[in-house]
Protein backbone atom coordinates (compact mmCIF):
# COMPACT_ATOMS: atom_id res chain seq x y z
CA UNK A 1 0.00 0.00 0.00
CA UNK A 2 1.56 3.53 -0.63
CA UNK A 3 2.04 5.63 1.86
CA UNK A 4 -0.53 8.41 2.98
CA UNK A 5 0.31 12.19 2.20
CA UNK A 6 1.26 14.14 4.84
CA UNK A 7 -0.86 17.33 5.78
CA UNK A 8 2.90 18.65 5.35
CA UNK A 9 2.87 17.62 1.59
CA UNK A 10 -0.61 18.72 0.82
CA UNK A 11 -0.07 22.00 2.95
CA UNK A 12 2.89 22.34 0.01
CA UNK A 13 0.70 21.67 -2.86
CA UNK A 14 -2.05 24.39 -1.87
CA UNK A 15 0.87 27.06 -1.44
CA UNK A 16 2.49 25.86 -4.95
CA UNK A 17 -0.99 26.18 -6.84
CA UNK A 18 -1.95 29.25 -5.42
CA UNK A 19 1.45 30.53 -5.91
CA UNK A 20 2.85 29.32 -9.01
CA UNK A 21 5.91 29.01 -8.64
CA UNK A 22 8.03 26.87 -6.03
CA UNK A 23 10.32 30.35 -5.18
CA UNK A 24 6.98 31.83 -4.06
CA UNK A 25 5.45 28.87 -2.63
CA UNK A 26 8.67 28.35 -0.52
CA UNK A 27 8.69 31.41 0.80
CA UNK A 28 4.96 31.50 1.87
CA UNK A 29 5.23 28.80 4.12
CA UNK A 30 8.75 29.64 5.63
CA UNK A 31 10.90 26.54 3.95
CA UNK A 32 13.47 27.11 1.06
CA UNK A 33 12.83 25.83 -1.90
CA UNK A 34 14.64 22.59 -2.18
CA UNK A 35 12.64 21.58 0.80
CA UNK A 36 9.60 22.30 -0.98
CA UNK A 37 10.16 20.51 -4.02
CA UNK A 38 11.29 17.11 -2.37
CA UNK A 39 8.34 17.39 -0.18
CA UNK A 40 6.42 17.46 -4.07
CA UNK A 41 8.31 14.53 -5.29
CA UNK A 42 7.87 12.59 -2.68
CA UNK A 43 4.27 12.79 -2.69
CA UNK A 44 3.86 12.45 -6.16
CA UNK A 45 6.27 9.09 -5.85
CA UNK A 46 3.76 8.12 -2.89
CA UNK A 47 0.43 8.77 -5.54
CA UNK A 48 2.34 7.29 -8.55
CA UNK A 49 1.39 10.56 -10.58
CA UNK A 50 2.42 13.78 -11.69
CA UNK A 51 1.10 16.71 -10.17
CA UNK A 52 3.36 19.87 -11.36
CA UNK A 53 4.65 20.48 -14.57
CA UNK A 54 7.65 22.06 -14.08
CA UNK A 55 9.12 24.84 -16.46
CA UNK A 56 10.92 28.50 -16.94
CA UNK A 57 7.41 30.33 -16.66
CA UNK A 58 6.81 28.24 -13.14
CA UNK A 59 4.85 25.32 -12.22
CA UNK A 60 1.47 24.05 -13.59
CA UNK A 61 -0.66 21.81 -11.95
CA UNK A 62 -1.11 18.27 -14.29
CA UNK A 63 -5.02 17.24 -14.12
CA UNK A 64 -4.31 14.81 -11.88
CA UNK A 65 -2.73 17.16 -9.74
CA UNK A 66 -5.93 19.62 -10.04
CA UNK A 67 -7.85 16.34 -8.86
CA UNK A 68 -5.90 16.41 -5.56
CA UNK A 69 -5.44 19.81 -5.22
CA UNK A 70 -9.61 19.47 -4.73
CA UNK A 71 -9.04 17.03 -1.92
CA UNK A 72 -6.21 18.53 -0.82
CA UNK A 73 -8.19 21.68 -0.08
CA UNK A 74 -10.72 19.60 1.86
CA UNK A 75 -8.59 17.23 3.96
CA UNK A 76 -6.89 20.93 5.37
CA UNK A 77 -9.68 21.93 6.24
CA UNK A 78 -11.02 19.71 8.02
CA UNK A 79 -7.54 19.36 10.18
CA UNK A 80 -7.73 23.21 10.80
CA UNK A 81 -11.72 22.37 11.90
CA UNK A 82 -10.11 19.92 13.81
CA UNK A 83 -7.98 22.41 15.92
CA UNK A 84 -10.79 24.91 16.27
CA UNK A 85 -13.23 22.29 17.53
CA UNK A 86 -10.45 21.41 20.22
CA UNK A 87 -10.04 24.53 21.16
CA UNK A 88 -13.63 25.62 20.89
CA UNK A 89 -13.98 22.85 23.65
CA UNK A 90 -11.16 24.21 25.84
CA UNK A 91 -12.10 27.67 25.73
CA UNK A 92 -14.88 28.79 23.58
CA UNK A 93 -15.03 32.55 21.77
CA UNK A 94 -11.20 32.71 22.18
CA UNK A 95 -8.65 33.24 18.98
CA UNK A 96 -9.73 34.33 15.51
CA UNK A 97 -13.36 34.26 14.55
CA UNK A 98 -14.16 35.34 10.55
CA UNK A 99 -17.60 37.40 11.09
CA UNK A 100 -19.57 39.20 7.75
CA UNK A 101 -22.04 41.60 8.43
CA UNK A 102 -24.51 42.79 6.12
CA UNK A 103 -24.30 46.34 5.03
CA UNK A 104 -27.73 47.60 6.37
CA UNK A 105 -26.49 45.91 9.74
CA UNK A 106 -22.91 46.51 10.11
CA UNK A 107 -22.80 50.38 10.58
CA UNK A 108 -25.81 50.14 12.83
CA UNK A 109 -25.46 47.52 15.26
CA UNK A 110 -21.46 46.74 15.48
CA UNK A 111 -20.46 49.69 16.91
CA UNK A 112 -23.15 48.65 20.01
CA UNK A 113 -22.11 45.46 20.76
CA UNK A 114 -18.55 45.66 20.13
CA UNK A 115 -17.44 47.36 23.29
CA UNK A 116 -19.24 44.57 25.25
CA UNK A 117 -18.23 41.71 23.25
CA UNK A 118 -14.21 43.09 23.92
CA UNK A 119 -14.60 43.24 27.55
CA UNK A 120 -16.83 39.93 27.55
CA UNK A 121 -14.44 37.92 25.36
CA UNK A 122 -11.08 39.41 25.69
CA UNK A 123 -9.51 36.82 23.86
CA UNK A 124 -11.61 36.76 20.89
CA UNK A 125 -10.19 38.54 17.63
CA UNK A 126 -12.83 39.08 15.39
CA UNK A 127 -11.76 40.00 11.51
CA UNK A 128 -15.40 41.04 10.39
CA UNK A 129 -16.36 41.77 6.57
CA UNK A 130 -19.17 43.36 5.57
CA UNK A 131 -20.44 42.55 1.92
CA UNK A 132 -24.10 41.57 0.58
CA UNK A 133 -25.79 39.03 1.77
CA UNK A 134 -25.18 36.17 -1.29
CA UNK A 135 -21.27 36.66 -0.93
CA UNK A 136 -21.00 36.21 2.47
CA UNK A 137 -23.24 32.69 2.64
CA UNK A 138 -20.82 31.89 -0.55
CA UNK A 139 -18.01 32.98 1.52
CA UNK A 140 -19.37 30.46 4.55
CA UNK A 141 -19.73 27.71 2.11
CA UNK A 142 -16.41 28.03 1.00
CA UNK A 143 -15.04 28.24 4.72
CA UNK A 144 -14.14 31.74 4.65
CA UNK A 145 -16.14 32.90 6.95
CA UNK A 146 -17.23 31.53 10.14
CA UNK A 147 -20.31 32.79 10.65
CA UNK A 148 -22.21 36.07 9.32
CA UNK A 149 -24.73 38.60 9.90
CA UNK A 150 -27.63 38.85 7.94
CA UNK A 151 -31.75 39.61 7.26
CA UNK A 152 -33.93 36.90 7.59
CA UNK A 153 -35.88 35.21 5.75
CA UNK A 154 -33.12 34.33 3.10
CA UNK A 155 -33.24 30.47 1.92
CA UNK A 156 -29.72 29.10 1.47
CA UNK A 157 -28.92 25.18 1.31
CA UNK A 158 -26.49 24.38 3.75
CA UNK A 159 -26.65 27.36 6.09
CA UNK A 160 -28.40 27.19 9.56
CA UNK A 161 -29.27 30.66 11.45
CA UNK A 162 -30.69 31.30 14.71
CA UNK A 163 -32.82 34.53 15.27
CA UNK A 164 -31.91 37.40 17.53
CA UNK A 165 -34.52 39.60 16.97
CA UNK A 166 -36.91 41.65 14.97
CA UNK A 167 -36.21 44.74 12.94
CA UNK A 168 -39.38 46.79 11.95
CA UNK A 169 -39.83 49.44 9.40
CA UNK A 170 -40.30 52.98 9.88
CA UNK A 171 -41.39 55.72 6.94
CA UNK A 172 -39.37 58.29 6.32
CA UNK A 173 -40.43 61.49 4.11
CA UNK A 174 -39.58 64.98 3.61
CA UNK A 175 -41.29 67.63 6.66
CA UNK A 176 -43.99 68.61 3.27
CA UNK A 177 -45.16 65.47 2.75
CA UNK A 178 -48.74 64.37 3.42
CA UNK A 179 -47.99 61.80 5.39
CA UNK A 180 -45.32 63.62 7.84
CA UNK A 181 -48.47 64.83 9.76
CA UNK A 182 -49.59 61.79 10.64
CA UNK A 183 -48.10 60.39 14.41
CA UNK A 184 -48.48 56.90 12.49
CA UNK A 185 -49.71 55.19 9.66
CA UNK A 186 -51.24 51.71 8.37
CA UNK A 187 -49.62 49.97 5.44
CA UNK A 188 -52.83 51.57 3.15
CA UNK A 189 -51.37 55.30 4.22
CA UNK A 190 -48.74 53.89 1.15
CA UNK A 191 -51.04 53.32 -1.56
CA UNK A 192 -49.78 54.16 -4.60
CA UNK A 193 -46.93 55.89 -3.10
CA UNK A 194 -43.65 55.98 -4.73
CA UNK A 195 -40.77 54.51 -2.97
CA UNK A 196 -37.23 54.90 -2.92
CA UNK A 197 -35.35 51.72 -1.98
CA UNK A 198 -31.92 50.19 -2.12
CA UNK A 199 -30.70 48.37 -5.42
CA UNK A 200 -31.20 44.86 -6.35
CA UNK A 201 -28.53 42.97 -4.34
CA UNK A 202 -29.80 44.48 -1.16
CA UNK A 203 -32.30 41.71 0.59
CA UNK A 204 -33.23 44.65 2.99
CA UNK A 205 -34.95 45.70 -0.94
CA UNK A 206 -36.92 42.51 -1.09
CA UNK A 207 -37.98 42.77 2.58
CA UNK A 208 -39.42 46.15 1.87
CA UNK A 209 -41.46 45.10 -1.04
CA UNK A 210 -42.84 42.49 1.07
CA UNK A 211 -43.89 44.05 4.12
CA UNK A 212 -45.32 47.07 2.43
CA UNK A 213 -47.25 45.82 -1.25
CA UNK A 214 -49.45 48.52 -1.19
CA UNK A 215 -46.77 51.15 -2.11
CA UNK A 216 -45.01 51.14 -5.44
CA UNK A 217 -41.03 51.50 -6.48
CA UNK A 218 -39.39 53.98 -7.89
CA UNK A 219 -37.58 52.37 -10.77
CA UNK A 220 -35.54 55.83 -11.86
CA UNK A 221 -33.64 55.87 -8.64
CA UNK A 222 -32.01 53.34 -6.16
CA UNK A 223 -29.81 53.70 -3.34
CA UNK A 224 -26.63 51.59 -2.53
CA UNK A 225 -26.65 52.26 0.82
CA UNK A 226 -28.81 53.66 3.26
CA UNK A 227 -26.93 56.74 3.99
CA UNK A 228 -27.23 57.39 0.14
CA UNK A 229 -31.07 56.64 0.49
CA UNK A 230 -31.71 59.06 3.35
CA UNK A 231 -29.77 62.00 1.10
CA UNK A 232 -32.27 60.62 -1.55
CA UNK A 233 -35.20 61.82 0.48
CA UNK A 234 -33.59 65.25 1.86
CA UNK A 235 -33.07 66.28 -1.52
CA UNK A 236 -37.16 65.57 -2.32
CA UNK A 237 -36.74 62.73 -4.44
CA UNK A 238 -39.42 60.41 -2.99
CA UNK A 239 -39.76 59.10 0.90
CA UNK A 240 -38.87 55.61 1.91
CA UNK A 241 -38.77 52.74 4.13
CA UNK A 242 -35.68 52.44 6.90
CA UNK A 243 -35.09 49.67 9.62
CA UNK A 244 -35.64 50.73 13.47
CA UNK A 245 -32.16 49.58 13.82
CA UNK A 246 -31.01 52.52 11.77
CA UNK A 247 -32.89 55.18 12.53
CA UNK A 248 -31.89 54.58 16.27
CA UNK A 249 -27.95 54.59 15.97
CA UNK A 250 -28.95 57.79 14.28
CA UNK A 251 -29.11 57.90 10.36
CA UNK A 252 -31.74 60.56 10.23
CA UNK A 253 -30.48 62.87 12.83
CA UNK A 254 -29.76 66.38 11.65
CA UNK A 255 -31.13 66.15 8.33
CA UNK A 256 -34.38 67.69 9.30
CA UNK A 257 -36.42 64.74 7.91
CA UNK A 258 -39.49 63.14 9.76
CA UNK A 259 -39.82 59.28 10.58
CA UNK A 260 -43.45 57.49 11.17
CA UNK A 261 -43.89 54.35 12.63
CA UNK A 262 -46.53 51.83 11.49
CA UNK A 263 -49.71 50.68 14.11
CA UNK A 264 -49.13 47.89 14.14
CA UNK A 265 -45.74 47.69 13.24
CA UNK A 266 -44.53 46.42 10.29
CA UNK A 267 -41.93 43.69 10.73
CA UNK A 268 -39.47 43.92 7.79
CA UNK A 269 -36.98 41.20 8.92
CA UNK A 270 -35.32 39.59 11.43
CA UNK A 271 -31.50 39.88 12.63
CA UNK A 272 -30.00 36.73 12.21
CA UNK A 273 -26.50 34.91 12.66
CA UNK A 274 -25.74 32.37 10.02
CA UNK A 275 -22.74 29.76 9.76
CA UNK A 276 -22.20 26.63 7.69
CA UNK A 277 -24.25 23.04 8.49
CA UNK A 278 -21.40 20.91 10.28
CA UNK A 279 -19.17 23.72 11.14
CA UNK A 280 -17.02 23.25 13.29
CA UNK A 281 -17.61 26.69 15.08
CA UNK A 282 -21.30 26.14 14.80
CA UNK A 283 -21.59 26.48 18.93
CA UNK A 284 -19.41 29.38 18.99
CA UNK A 285 -21.75 30.80 16.46
CA UNK A 286 -24.62 30.10 18.74
CA UNK A 287 -22.99 31.78 21.64
CA UNK A 288 -21.57 35.08 19.62
CA UNK A 289 -25.48 35.41 18.65
CA UNK A 290 -26.95 34.99 22.28
CA UNK A 291 -24.14 37.50 23.43
CA UNK A 292 -25.38 40.22 20.38
CA UNK A 293 -29.36 39.22 21.01
CA UNK A 294 -29.11 40.30 24.84
CA UNK A 295 -27.31 43.49 23.22
CA UNK A 296 -30.36 43.95 21.19
CA UNK A 297 -32.87 43.29 23.83
CA UNK A 298 -33.15 46.76 25.59
CA UNK A 299 -33.66 48.99 22.46
CA UNK A 300 -36.27 46.40 21.31
CA UNK A 301 -38.10 46.93 24.47
CA UNK A 302 -37.62 50.67 24.67
CA UNK A 303 -39.42 50.83 21.16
Amino acid sequence: MSQLPTLRQLQFLLALAEHGSFSRAAEAVFVTQPTLSAAIKELEANLGVILVERGARGAILTPAGEAVLTRARRVMTEAEDLVIAAQAAGEPLAGPFKLGVIPTIAPFLLPRVLPTMRREYPKLELYLREDLTQRLYDALLERRLDAALVALPFEASMIETHVLGADEFLFCCEASHPLANKPTLNSADLAGEPLLLLEDGHCLRDHALAACSAGTVRSDFAATSLHTLVQMVKAGLGATLLPRMAVEAGLVDRMGLEVRPFDPPVIGREIGIAWRKGSARAEEARQLGDVIRRLLVPAEAAA
